[in-house]
């Protein structure tokens, strides 16, 4: 059965930027007035999307991609500025500080809140807090057991806490009411700020493109709540856990070591499970991308104990009964598929039954001959080009790296263009018949390897990036102005 489901209905141009690389005085960028400023920026470039990755809160390691919820939203991004705004901390907080200065802030904001918030704010926390209670009770009762227990996974938690038995669940409730109420007051401001930069983008014509990432972190409140869900042992250990296979990157494949589902118990309730993860993510997006779809299709499965990733083998996964039912209760289903690395025949048959677009990615284009699916004349019209993602080198850095030989192929295949690196390739995914055509920031400031995002494969370092509005990021509308209008991506404003 083929899905008619059209995601991209014209074509629309997009800048990749994390609210964690926003400006600001803090550790992170917040959602405060550089949120707005930058949607003010993509509507004088003439853009029309505006990418970002997952929202979520992280472990220490700041990894958007292994949150310790995959509805929660992220407290490090919540402005200070708008609490002051609101009343409830001294002007002088807004001068900034370290992550533990932030968090201080963030308990003296609540503390503020309950003795002076007005019934209308009262009102509306107590209506997010039902609206939300599906995974907000839990979530947040796993944030107060997670700081007693010195942010140690759950696995390690005293035994009645880690199963869940009532009377510690009711005992840790009483005892950690105040840190329980914390948590929700904290996620009650996060989206009520990330719904008003949301709003401003959409009022501006700006689309918000989201990330989801297809695995869970095991320590994690939903791996914590719904444990028949996910592969685990009677201790509450991964018993099956997800990564990739060897290649020719690597020998020993990569143990991403988060646990794989049970997509038995899944289907069983009409994947109810994944029913409110995405309907979580759609309050938060207007689109939305799946990371390693094809893990939909079939996924490395992993024994638990195995230290590498060459013991795995391939298993087949229900994606096709997943997103018939998803797509019952959302029409259109707003997914796009990031199907990057050896994809099957079977995976692009899945994609493609329900029309979601793929990924492109420029700096993968110029190796293999002109079959190569990365090059321009190879897209087709109904997928997302970009130069690199937020896992790749900056343009400029990864062309630094190449010898004479590849650079001279590179200007040959682009018609030897006069314009400096990298803006020959962002003209060229521009040009390309790719309905959506996204630029990572760092790109567009034509910056070097010092300022990518994240390196895969390593552990320290990554997810700080930060732009300045003194680099000249204003500057830069213009020429991006100019490339929209000349193929064809202008949004279309009132």
């Amino acid at each position: 059965m083929v899905v008619r489901n059209e995601v991209l209905p014209r074509r629309m141009a997009g800048i990749l930027l994390h609210p964690t690389s926003l400006p600001g005085a803090w550790e992170y960028g917040h959602l405060g007035p550089h949120a707005r400023r930058f949607v003010d920026f993509l509507v004088r470039a003439g853009q029309g999307v505006w990418q970002i990755l997952p929202l979520g809160p992280t472990h220490d390691n700041r990894s958007p991609y292994q949150c310790l919820s995959v509805h929660a939203g992220n407290p490090r991004l919540i402005s200070i500025e708008e609490l002051v705004a609101a009343g409830w901390l001294p002007a002088e907080a807004a001068h900034g500080g370290d992550q533990a200065h932030h968090e201080r802030l963030l308990r003296e904001a609540y503390r503020a809140f309950r003795t002076h918030g007005t019934e209308a704010q009262h009102h509306a926390m107590e209506r997010f807090c039902a609206e939300e209670a599906s995974w907000l009770d839990d979530y947040a009762l796993y944030q107060a057991v997670r700081l007693e227990q010195q942010a140690k996974g759950w696995m390690q938690w005293p035994v009645p806490l880690r199963d869940r038995e009532p009377q510690a669940l009711a005992e840790a409730r009483a005892r950690l009411a105040r840190d329980v109420e914390q948590a929700r007051f904290e996620q009650w401001v996060f989206f009520t700020q990330w719904d008003a930069v949301k709003r401003y983008a959409n009022d501006n014509g700006i689309l918000v493109f989201g990330d989801v990432p297809i695995f869970v972190a095991h320590d994690s409140a939903d791996v914590w709540a719904q444990r028949e869900y996910f592969a685990l042992d009677d201790e509450g250990n991964a018993a099956r856990v997800a990564g990739v296979p060897p290649d020719y990157f690597s020998k020993t494949g990569q143990r991403w070591g988060n646990p794989h589902y049970r997509w038995d118990r899944m289907e069983q309730d009409g994947f109810a499970w994944w029913r409110e993860r995405l309907r979580t993510q759609l309050r938060q997006f207007d689109l939305v991308r799946i990371d390693h779809f094809r893990g939909f299709e079939a996924y490395w499965d992993i024994p638990g104990e195995a230290e590498t990733a060459v013991d795995g083998h391939w298993v087949k996964a229900p994606g096709e009964a997943l997103f018939e039912e998803l797509h019952k209760h959302f029409d259109p289903l707003p997914l796009v598929a990031e199907d990057l690395g050896l994809i099957t025949d079977e995976v692009r048959a899945l994609r493609d039954q329900f029309q979601l677009p793929g990924m492109t990615i420029l700096q993968f284009a110029f190796d293999g001959g002109p079959e190569n699916p990365y090059l321009p004349h190879n897209y087709r019209p109904n997928c997302v080009a970009y130069t690199g993602t937020h896992d790749n080198d900056t343009t400029m850095g990864w062309y630094a790296e190449l010898g004479e030989d590849e650079q001279a192929a590179i200007h040959e295949y682009l018609g030897r263009p006069e314009e400096p690196m990298p803006w020959p390739l962002i003209r060229a995914v521009t040009a390309s018949v790719a309905r959506l055509a996204v630029v990572p920031l760092q790109d567009v400031l034509e910056l070097g390897s010092e300022q990518r995002m994240n390196t895969p494969g390593t552990s320290e370092g990554n997810w700080r990036w930060r732009f300045r509005w003194e680099d000249g990021v204003e500057d830069k509308a213009g020429h991006l102005l100019h490339l929209a209008g000349l193929y064809g991506r202008l949004p279309p404003r009132d």
